[in-house]
């Protein structure tokens, strides 16, 4: 009997009844089905009582889901697919991601699509895309205090107010520098089109093996976005601010203080997502960013020379 899951977003009324609808669906066909809520992939939330949350990695894989899964349809916008990406990338299950959010700019199909998205994942027609992730720990000398997958990117700074913060960043085994900003940035290619993109970074297309790092409002004018290979690890040590925060795809993070340094490299684990076509990077950007649109909107209604 083949295996499917589901993951979807519980907060939505209507995630939660396609849901519902789906399972039936895939068990009538002779699936067996696992379903669960992308709640299990947030990230636990610190605060200065409880200053680190530590879920491991391999603790956020959902009870009945397992490496001989076909697929998973995963309901929801960008925050369940980044949910959904932690819970099964360690399992290797290819993702069809429907869009029941907003911009839903890490979806591939919408709910008028599901049906036939259903049926070519059903019976394989499709091609997996990989994007890359990165391991994110918190270490106090050797001992890990907290890690996480991240999809989008790793962001530390101050809380609650913003201040400039020093940082001193060494990637790989070229010198460390010291970068004096709000905050710093360490991104995926993936995530080059979220917060990255707000902070001034460049868009990289997600066949790039290269990750970013990219100061928040810096107090250099030299003090600008870098793209390296994503081959090289990055050490974050705090310098001047005895405790900041860090934050993970925009959703859970941990406090960082003095005496820890923040450690990223390239994940082992990819997310593999399922493409009903070929993937077209530039059309997305296109249709949810407005890249490349006409500078000047051209009347319909006369004939231009």
């Amino acid at each position: 009997m083949p295996k499917a899951g589901i993951i979807y977003n519980d907060l939505k009324p209507i995630a939660s009844r396609v849901a519902i609808e789906l399972e039936e669906k895939l068990t009538a066909a002779g699936w067996d089905v696992c379903v669960t809520s992308s709640i299990g992939g947030i990230l636990g939330y610190a605060n200065p009582d409880s200053p680190i949350c530590h879920t491991p990695i391999d603790g956020l894989t959902p009870p009945g889901f397992d490496s001989d899964m076909k697929f998973a349809v995963v309901l929801g916008g960008d925050g369940t697919v980044l949910a959904a990406s932690r819970q099964v990338a360690p399992l290797g299950i290819p993702l069809l991601t429907v869009n029941t959010g907003h911009m839903g700019f890490l979806t591939e199909a919408y709910l008028n699509q599901l049906p036939q998205a259903l049926e070519q994942a059903m019976v394989g027609e499709y091609e997996i895309e990989e994007r890359a992730m990165l391991t994110v720990k918190v270490l106090r000398g050797e001992s890990v205090l907290w890690e996480a997958l991240c999809l989008n990117e790793m962001v530390l700074h101050r809380e609650p107010l913003t201040c400039m913060c020093h940082f001193e960043i060494a990637i790989g085994r070229h010198a460390p520098v010291d970068i004096a900003a709000d905050g710093i940035i360490v991104s995926t290619p993936t995530g080059s089109t979220a917060y990255s993109l707000s902070a001034g970074g460049p868009v990289v297309t997600p066949g790039i093996s290269a990750l970013q790092l990219v100061p928040i409002c810096p107090h250099s004018l030299a003090s600008r976005a870098l793209v390296f290979p994503d081959t090289e690890t990055v050490n974050i040590y705090p310098v001047n601010i005895p405790r900041l925060v860090m934050v993970v795809d925009g959703n859970g993070g941990c406090y960082v203080f003095s005496e820890d340094r923040v450690y990223l490299e390239r994940s082992q684990y990819s997310v593999r997502f399922i493409r009903l076509q070929p993937p077209e990077f530039f059309r997305i950007l296109r249709e949810k960013l407005g890249w490349g649109l006409p500078h000047i909107a051209k009347p319909t209604s006369v004939e231009l020379p």
